[in-house]
Order: C-alpha cells, then sequence, then structure tokens
C-alpha cells in the first residue's frame, strides 16, 4: 500500500515560523541574563550564611555580574559587528551557562564572585545581540514592533520572574539551584538557536576594535565599587581606600583620553555634544541606586529583621515587579503621548524618590504591611520611568549613532546599579557596625543601617529630578529643532 506524501510547508511559511521560534530563542537569552540580575537577591542571607561574606562584601555577589555586564556591553556590540552576531550570541550563551555552573558549584565567597564576573561577561554578550539580530529577522514595520513588545514584556517581567524563582528554589532546594537551572535553558537555546538564527557575516577584524577602552570603562566603576566598600569597614585601610579611588579616577580620564584618540573608539565623543543624550544618561545612572537598592537592602530587611522565609520574600517582591509590568505595559506609553517622555520619566524619578523614603521608615518591630505601601508606589515609579527614558537617550541622537547611544544608554544603568549597591551595602554596614557598638539590639541596629541606605537611595532619585528638570529644560525644543 503506497505511502501518503508528507505534506510541507510552503517555503514561505517555513521561513516565518522559523523567525517566530528564532525570537523565542533570543528572548530566552534575554530572560535568563534578566532574571540573573534579581534571582540572587532573595538568596542573599543564604549565601551569606554558607559562604561567611560580610555585608559590605556580600555586594560583590551582585555587582560583579553588574559591572562586567554593563562595562563589555558596548564592546560586545562592536564584536558582534566584527565577526558576526550570530556566532557572537551563541558564545555568550556558552559562557554564561558554563559561568552559572560554576557558581553553583562555587566553594567559596571568592569564587563565587569570580563566577559572577564571569556570568557578567556572557551576559553583555547575549544583551548587545539581542536586539541587533531581532531588528534583521524582522524587517516589516508591524512584525518588528509586535517582536519588540514581545521582546520588551519578557525584559519587564524577568525581575519578578528571578525573585519568585530565586526565593522558591532556595528554601525548596538551596540557593545554587539559582544558578544550575540556567543549564538546561542555556543548553536549548544554544541547540535551537544554532539551528534556527541566521547566520550573519562580519566586517572582518580588519576594522579594529577598541579593547583598551573597553577595559578602561569596566576597571574604572571595578575600583570605584571596591573603594566604597573598603571605605565602609571602618576606615581601617585609609591608604588602600585613597589609592584605589585616585586609581579609579585616573582609569576614568584616561578612558576619555583613549576614546578623543582611538581611530575606531567605543564611544565616539560627539555624541555627549547633546544635551538630551547626558541628561538622560545621568538619569539612567542615578536611578537605578534607589531601585537596585531597593531590592538588595530590602531583602536583606524581610529576612533578617520581619523573618520572612525566602519563598516569602520572593512573594513579597511580586508587587512590586508587577507594578512595574503594569506601569511599563499598560500605562506609560499612553503617558508619555500626552505629557511627553520628559514629564513622564521625572514623574516616575519623584515616585521611586517617595517610595523610598517610605521605605526608610520601616521599624524593626515592623510587618509586611508597613513596606508594603513603599515597594508599590517604586514599582509604579521604575515603570513610568523605563521607557521614557530610553526615548529621551535617543532623542538626540544622529540615526548612524542609534547603536552606541542604545548601547550606552544601558552601561549607564548596569554601572549605575552596580555602584549603587556598594553605596548603599557600604553606609548601612557602617551604621549597623556602629549601633551595635554602642549597645543597639540586632535588629534595631540592622534596622538602622538599612533605613540610611534607603534615605540615599530616595536622595539620589531625588537628585535625579532635580537633573532632568535642569538638564533636559531644554530637550523638548532640541527634538523640534532636529525634526524640523
Amino acid at each position: 500500500m503506497p505511502r501518503a506524501p508528507i505534506k510541507r510547508l510552503p517555503a514561505h511559511q517555513a521561513a516565518d515560523r522559523r523567525r517566530w521560534l528564532a525570537l523565542v530563542v533570543l528572548c530566552v537569552g534575554q530572560l535568563m541574563i534578566v532574571l540573573d540580575a534579581t534571582v540572587v537577591n532573595v538568596a542573599l542571607p543564604s549565601i551569606q550564611r554558607d559562604l561567611h561574606f560580610t555585608q559590605a562584601s556580600l555586594a560583590w555577589v551582585i555587582n560583579g555580574y553588574l559591572i562586567t555586564f554593563g562595562g563589555l556591553l558596548l564592546l560586545a556590540g562592536r564584536l558582534g559587528d566584527l565577526v558576526g552576531r550570530k556566532r557572537i550570541f551563541l558564545i555568550g550563551l556558552a559562557l554564561f551557562t558554563t559561568a552559572s555552573l560554576l557558581c553553583g558549584l562555587a566553594p567559596s565567597g571568592d569564587l563565587l564572585i569570580a563566577a559572577r564576573f564571569a556570568q557578567g561577561v556572557g551576559a553583555a554578550t547575549i544583551a548587545a545581540m539581542v536586539l541587533g539580530i531581532l531588528v534583521t529577522v524582522f524587517q516589516q514595520p508591524r512584525e518588528r514592533a509586535t517582536a519588540m513588545s514581545i521582546y520588551a514584556f519578557v525584559a519587564s517581567a524577568g525581575g519578578s520572574i528571578g525573585l519568585l524563582v530565586g526565593g522558591v528554589l532556595t528554601q525548596a532546594v538551596s540557593w545554587h539551584w539559582i544558578f544550575f537551572i540556567n543549564l538546561p535553558i542555556g543548553v536549548a537555546a544554544l541547540i535551537f538557536g544554532a539551528a534556527l538564527i541566521p547566520e550573519h557575516r562580519g566586517v572582518g577584524m580588519k576594522h579594529g576594535m577598541d579593547v583598551l577602552g573597553a577595559l578602561l570603562i569596566t576597571a574604572a566603576p571595578s575600583l570605584a565599587v571596591y573603594t566604597i566598600l573598603e571605605a565602609s569597614n571602618g576606615g581601617q585601610n585609609p591608604g588602600v581606600v585613597v589609592a584605589t579611588g585616585v586609581a579609579a579616577l585616573l582609569l576614568a580620564v584616561a578612558f576619555l583620553r583613549v576614546e578623543a584618540s582611538a581611530p575606531n573608539p567605543l564611544v565616539p565623543l560627539r555624541i555627549f555634544r547633546s544635551r538630551t543624550v547626558v541628561g538622560a544618561n545621568l538619569l539612567r545612572a542615578l536611578f537605578p541606586v534607589g531601585l537596585f537598592g531597593s531590592f538588595f537592602l530590602g531583602a536583606l530587611y524581610l529576612q533578617h529583621v520581619l523573618g520572612l522565609s525566602p519563598m516569602a520574600t520572593g512573594f513579597a517582591f511580586l508587587p512590586q515587579n508587577l507594578m512595574v509590568a503594569l506601569f511599563s505595559l499598560l500605562i506609560t506609553k499612553s503617558l508619555v503621548a500626552r505629557f511627553g517622555p520628559k514629564r513622564t520619566a521625572i514623574a516616575g524619578l519623584a515616585l521611586v524618590a517617595g517610595g523610598l523614603a517610605l521605605f526608610s521608615r520601616a521599624p524593626a518591630g515592623g510587618s509586611y504591611l508597613d513596606v508594603l505601601p513603599a515597594m508599590l508606589i517604586i514599582g509604579a515609579g521604575a515603570g513610568l520611568f523605563f521607557m521614557p527614558s530610553v526615548s529621551l537617550a535617543m532623542a538626540g541622537a544622529d540615526s548612524s549613532d542609534s547603536g552606541i547611544v542604545s548601547g550606552l544608554a544601558n552601561v549607564a544603568l548596569q554601572i549605575g546599579a552596580a555602584l549603587g549597591v556598594a553605596l548603599l551595602a557600604g553606609v548601612s554596614t557602617a551604621r549597623t557596625n556602629a549601633a551595635l557598638a554602642g549597645g543597639t539590639s540586632l535588629d534595631g541596629a540592622l534596622t538602622s543601617g538599612y533605613q540610611l541606605g534607603f534615605v540615599i537611595g530616595a536622595a539620589f532619585a531625588a537628585v535625579a529630578v532635580v537633573v532632568g528638570l535642569v538638564v533636559l529644560r531644554q530637550a523638548r525644543r532640541e527634538t523640534l529643532l532636529a525634526a524640523a
């Protein structure tokens, strides 16, 4: 009996299905790296206990990831242009997955921090490729808009998923599994990415790459973070604090000099001629001090002071992250259309500042209901800020610089988060130690330190409001003139 012929999809339908499946792979890669920026927060107390971290040094578990993530984004993007985006994306997945395994197996704090640095390198490599591949695969405006919306939803939802996954896995199994869970996901993404993502031929290494600039932009904030954390140890090594602080400043100056003279600079300094670009990136550097600080200190407060379990802590952050997603997806776009990106972003910053100020009043003998209103306000403010801040950063850029300006906006966010977590961890540790030395109870001393951290986070958000009002005063006028 003859077999029925196998039905094959028409070529255009097969290609269409392949593109949307490739989008799934890209979103999985994006979800992993966003998730790993927050998944660790809920597990911090368990990691601190098992690997004997101090509260200040614990910040490196977050910052080791954020610094290399932010510092290498631009270099990774350039590397993709030179040798091919698909190849670099797959290399990033392999590195991220391997580093996740090393994080889960780490027997000491130093090895965990080293593996987190490596994980950040992989994250930068993945993140720098996702949008470049997406806009190449989806060239029709309507399809591209749909794909971008799906990507934005995954990016915004990653924070809440990370906190929930971190809490569930830490309590149900152990903190090691917040990293091990990346292994099957990473391997699957590698296999399907190799099969589904279209090839991209780079322009070749002959066009050059600013490796020195990338090293300097990574080393400068790393030393700055180390200086902040070392200074929080009660000034025990003042010579080291001064030396590393000066070195961080010199490296930052060296970076500017290299970029001014490099034939293929990582960051062409001409983009800073736009007041809008400068102002928007300042806002994106100041904003995460409070947001990431609320994740870092909030997780410690909920577990160390209120006594919540890791799983309960993950669910406790859910309302804040749902507010971020709600405003990002459903509300902010309409407000930007009516009031403009500047006013919407500043309103978001004001809400974040108010929420952090309210969080700073969290008592030592309180309950979750004491901090829930602050979380909701912070989430709403963050949801209002994200999208318009990107619009502002891109508004003052020429079309030829759109890629580098987009990358710079991400760098500002990641580096600001790293420095902010270090600062808030440092000052809260110093305040807690001083309170303990004065005879305050442990809960009271911890709460006092967390409260000061939240006050400083609120102050940074308030400074961002002022910067937005002053520096971005002519942003609307610049945009209108460019359009004319």
